[in-house]
Order: structure tokens, then C-alpha cells, then sequence
């Protein structure tokens, strides 16, 4: 069974086929954890699961899915926070966001992305073209421009990670990234999902979305290497031209995303495969960006959620609802695995 997951502001969100997990530590040492019953929109628009449209749900799905899991860490993560005298400090609540923030919020995230990402880079290389008296470069189409195009791309990418990776707050983000795919590679590796086991995981996974983003690079390159020789010139001004162009890589984007996707998923199932392997390795290096090796009680948060999606999908392997009082439920599932902490466990949210 495939299980993914994202890292969220002092936690981890983890998601099965039929479950959605989010456990946050707040400031105090407490774990909270939030639980919700999946369905995904490929149950009711069943044409969606087709290769090459799925890609382009599970990233729209994604992006909806991290959203509102970090609206809900940022909420949580400063509960319990005292000052040294031992009054509590007061704080903001944070409000939930409605569904059209949330969309909103997706909205201008894909916007900044494909300014930064793909606008940028585009005109970076154009420019360059004109700078060097390259035709080819200045044309906005061939080859040679998709190749310089893509190379603009990656730079700036692995530049942007880089930076915000200096930050202390996104160090710790990417401690939780890497806490979520030792816990990931735990499981699927069939052991018991305790911190001792999964601490020996590497960091770094096939299936991440940092080497999706990588991934779709590549793609984007052979894509419109083949689309745009043929695109006619729309405007006499040159600047306007390279700008239609960058619009019409909009669209073509959700090809890239559906094929990037099925290579994605391809690399899940034959790791072995030597060609495979090497088409991951570039997105794999790249993680040592975007993860950093997590303390124990990171794997522990990880392991939680994902244990908290687990609970979900053996009730409806066996057949049975989810049954008991919330606490008695967590507490009976992760006994043993919460003997070595002391922290408790508070379930906010549980769906039957």
C-alpha cells in the first residue's frame, strides 16, 4: 500500500488511500494529532485515475491537502507555550482557513511557482540570447533554447532550496522531511514502526516530491522541445512574443506534471532497475537540501501519523468500524510505542 506524506510546521502529515493523518508536537512536549477519513477525487470522477490526468489530481490534491495541514500545525505548534515564571503566554488563535482561502491561497502559490520557475527562466535565457547575438537562444523555441532553458531552471531551483534552507524554521521543516521518510522507508521495509528501527533509514526517497520537481524539468525540456518549433510568432514585438509563449507552457504544463507523475510512480516500483536509477539519482542528491537528519522525537511525530493512517486502513482490511472512545483507540494502538515517551497523546479529530 502506497503511503506519502508532507513535513508541516513542527510535524508531519501523512496519507494513505483512504486515510489523512496530521500529528503536530506543541510547545510544551504534548503530540496532537488529527485524523480524517480520505477520499480522493479520483472516487468520484473515476476517468481521473487514466495515466497522465493523474498526476495532475494527486499534485492539485497535494497542494489542498498541505495547505490545511499547515494552517493546522501553525494553530497547534505554539499551544503550551509558557514564559519562565510559568504563566501561560497568550496567544493569537489561528484561525482555520474556508475552502476559498484555501483555493485562493493554492492559486497564488501556483503563480509564484510558475513566475519563479518557469517565467524567470524563460526570459533569463531569452536575454541571453539576445546578449550573445544567438538566434537560436533568442528564438524562444528551438532546442537549444528548452536545453539552456531547463539548466536556467534547475539552477534556480536548487538555488531557492538552498536559500530557504538557511533559515531556522526550514531547517527544522526539513528535519521533519527527513524524519517522514525514515518512518516511510520503515514500514515499507515491513518492520516495526519504532523510533529504534526507523532511526537507521536514510533520509533520502525515490517517491519524494523533490525529485518530482526535478523529474518535471526534464520533462518540460523534451516537451516543448517537441511543441514549440512548431508554435508560429504572435507577436511582431519580441518581448510580447516570448510572453504568449511563456502563457501557452501553462497548459502544457499538465501534460509534464501527468507524465513526470508516471515516472514518479515507475521508480517507486522498480528501484532496482538500473536505468531507473539513474533518472532518480539527480532528485535524490537534491534532497540533501531538502531534508536533514531528524532527533527522535521528530521520528516520533512521524511515526504517529503514520501509524494514526495504518489504524484507518486495517479496520477496513478487516472489515470492521472504527470502534471505542478516541483515547482508548490511540492509546490501545500505540501502547508499546508510547511507553518511551512521556508525552500524551491528544486526538483532536477522529472520523468514523
Amino acid at each position: 500500500m502506497s503511503v506519502g506524506g508532507q513535513a508541516i510546521l513542527e510535524g508531519v502529515m501523512m496519507r494513505s488511500p483512504h486515510s489523512l493523518a496530521v500529528a503536530v508536537r506543541r510547545a510544551n512536549g504534548e503530540i496532537v494529532v488529527k485524523e480524517d477519513r480520505w477520499v480522493s477525487i479520483w472516487e468520484r470522477a473515476k476517468f481521473l485515475r487514466k495515466p497522465l490526468l493523474r498526476g495532475a489530481v494527486v499534485l492539485f490534491e497535494s497542494l489542498h491537502n498541505g495547505v490545511k495541514a499547515l494552517t493546522f500545525s501553525a494553530e497547534e505548534a505554539s499551544k503550551g507555550l509558557q514564559e519562565e515564571d510559568g504563566s501561560a503566554t497568550p496567544q493569537e488563535p489561528v484561525k482555520p482557513l474556508s475552502d476559498l482561502a484555501i483555493l485562493g491561497t493554492i492559486l497564488v502559490s501556483i503563480g509564484f511557482g510558475f513566475a519563479l520557475f518557469a517565467a524567470l527562466p524563460h526570459f533569463m535565457t531569452w536575454l541571453a540570447g539576445i546578449l550573445l547575438g544567438s538566434e537560436s537562444l533568442a528564438s524562444g523555441k528551438d532546442l537549444s533554447f528548452q536545453i539552456v532553458d531547463g539548466i536556467v531552471k534547475i539552477g534556480v531551483l536548487v538555488g531557492y532550496l538552498a536559500l530557504i534552507s538557511r533559515m531556522p524554521d526550514i531547517k527544522r521543516v526539513f528535519q521533519y522531511h527527513g524524519a517522514e521518510h525514515k518512518s516511510i522507508y520503515c514500514y515499507e521495509d515491513g518492520k516495526a514502526l519504532t523510533v529504534e528501527n526507523a532511526r537507521s533509514y536514510t533520509t533520502l526517497h525515490p517517491r519524494c516530491g523533490t525529485s518530482f520537481l526535478l523529474i518535471t524539468v526534464v520533462v518540460s525540456i523534451v516537451l516543448f522541445s517537441v511543441v514549440f518549433p512548431f508554435l508560429p510568432t504572435i507577436s511582431e514585438t519580441k518581448w510580447l512574443n516570448q510572453l504568449a509563449y511563456v502563457f501557452i507552457k501553462v497548459p502544457l504544463m499538465f501534460p509534464v506534471a501527468g507524465i513526470a507523475y508516471e515516472m514518479t510512480r515507475l521508480s517507486a516500483r522498480f528501484p532496482a532497475n538500473p536505468i531507473v536509477k539513474v533518472f532518480t539519482w539527480p532528485g535524490l542528491q537534491l534532497q540533501h537540501i531538502t531534508t536533514r537528519e531528524p532527533d527522535d522525537s521528530q521520528l516520533e511525530i512521524a511515526l504517529v501519523a503514520l501509524q494514526m493512517t495504518l489504524r484507518r486502513e486495517k479496520a477496513l482490511a478487516a472489515g470492521a468500524a472504527l470502534q471505542g472512545s478516541q483515547e482508548s483507540v490511540v492509546f490501545e494502538s500505540y501502547v508499546a510505542f508510547l511507553a518511551a515517551t512521556d508525552a500524551p497523546v491528544e486526538v483532536v479529530a477522529l472520523a468514523a
